[in-house]
């Protein structure tokens, strides 16, 4: 399924983004527990069996560990965003032990130019040698780095990409959308609601939004259909320009946005329609910092704590209240909202935008909401290949062994 770009006509508004990284979490990966009753209400949030974990020294790939102690890898370079994890298995989950987030704004300008900017490659550049420090101190036994849709689109991203790997030595792999949408679903599908009818697992990052219908499977959901449109909220935000004078200025350019992403999801639309009408409750389940912002203010959290919203249960009404809330609201009034100040000020609006249309199209009574996607999913890929990879020497070397 083929990416459409948006027009190309206008350059929106933006400010130069990119601070400091956010404090490193060390946290097991597992599914939440729920406790029966209310689940979603900001007064009885689920319980989370997610607890902090020790951290354990570094392990040299050279002196040949068992594999459980190894260190993987895993970098996601967005539109808006450039993200590391590094981990080792526990179990049939693992272990985070290192972090890096930055807000790079890579695809600034982009929607415009058709370019990466100078200016967002150096400050992605930045992050990317503090990613490249955290990979050699951590001696990682296995890694992949993937690119989505600014380097997809960019005319100079492959040319970026090369010079990233001169200067850092990170080998970035410019991915699909399809690559992307499967990744996202392999990184949360865990924290989908237990059910047998159809769900939606969807990622709304900077450049575009992955919309995927699954069905239950044996480990993971069976993807049915998928869509990949070129609407982030970086993209739209730069795209559907507006005014912010006034609450009826403010209420038109989101009305625009709600109707530039409806547009492109109207044959996806279609074609799952049939999938809405299941006997079975239709599950939906977001990852993205859209869907973490909006949970963080349904609990009314002073500050985000992943761990309060990493598998969270909220009415989709409630989400639908909170993007009109913040629609109407000036981008002065929205930075002092806790969980969304400077960074999320301006991209929140285009993020409420995609979301009310996807509860459209998919009108699930309640939103399952995930701090984990395509990091967690090339995590969980790189464990299991190495672990097969592993299983197949010793029985190689046992059938040696037997030849002798």
């Amino acid at each position: 399924m083929a990416d459409h770009p948006p027009p190309d006509t206008k350059r929106g508004p933006g400010k130069k983004r990119g601070g400091k990284s956010g404090k490193v979490a060390d946290f097991r990966y597992k599914r939440p527990s729920r406790p029966d009753g209310k689940r979603g209400d900001r007064r009885n949030p689920p319980r989370r069996d997610a607890g902090l974990a020790a951290r354990a020294p570094a392990v040299s790939a050279t002196h040949s560990p068992q594999p459980h102690r190894q260190a993987y890898a895993a970098l996601d370079l967005g539109t808006n965003n450039c993200r590391l994890l590094i981990a080792r298995p526990s179990g049939e989950n693992f272990t985070v032990i290192d972090a890096f987030s930055r807000v790079v704004r890579l695809g600034e300008g982009l929607a415009a130019s058709g370019r990466l900017s100078d200016e967002s490659m150096e400050r992605t550049l930045a992050a990317l040698h503090v990613c490249a420090e955290k990979l050699r101190r951590r001696n990682v036994r296995l890694a992949r780095s993937v690119a989505t849709e600014a380097c997809r689109r960019a005319c100079n991203g492959p040319a970026f990409i090369e010079r990233v790997r001169r200067e850092t030595g990170i080998m970035l792999d410019i991915i699909s959308a399809q690559e992307e949408a499967r990744l996202a679903v392999l990184g949360c599908h865990i924290l989908l609601e237990e059910g047998d009818g159809p769900a939606i697992i969807f990622d709304i990052g900077g450049g575009s939004t992955e919309l995927v219908l699954v069905q239950p499977g044996d480990k993971v959901p069976r993807i049915v259909d998928w869509l990949s449109v070129p609407w982030g909220v970086v993209s739209l935000t730069d795209t559907v320009q507006g005014s912010d004078a006034s609450e009826a200025r403010r209420l038109e350019r989101y009305a625009g946005m709600r109707q530039t992403v409806s547009a492109s999801f109207a044959e996806f639309a279609e074609r799952i329609r049939k999938h809405t009408q299941s006997r079975e409750p239709i599950r939906l389940l977001g990852t993205s910092g859209t869907v973490t912002t909006l949970a963080s203010l349904h609990l009314e959290l002073p500050q985000y704590d992943r761990r309060a919203v990493d598998g969270l249960i909220v009415p989709s009404q409630a989400m639908r209240d909170i993007s009109t809330r913040l629609s109407r609201m000036s981008a002065g009034d929205r930075k002092c909202l806790p969980c969304i100040g400077d960074d999320r000020a301006n991209l929140v609006i285009a993020g409420c935008a995609i979301l009310e249309s996807i509860l459209d199209i998919w009108p699930a009574e309640q939103l399952g909401v995930a701090d984990r996607g395509i990091r967690e999913g090339i995590l969980r890929s790189l464990i299991a290949a190495d672990a097969e990879g592993e299983r197949s020497r010793a029985a190689l070397q046992r059938m040696r062994e037997q030849d002798v």
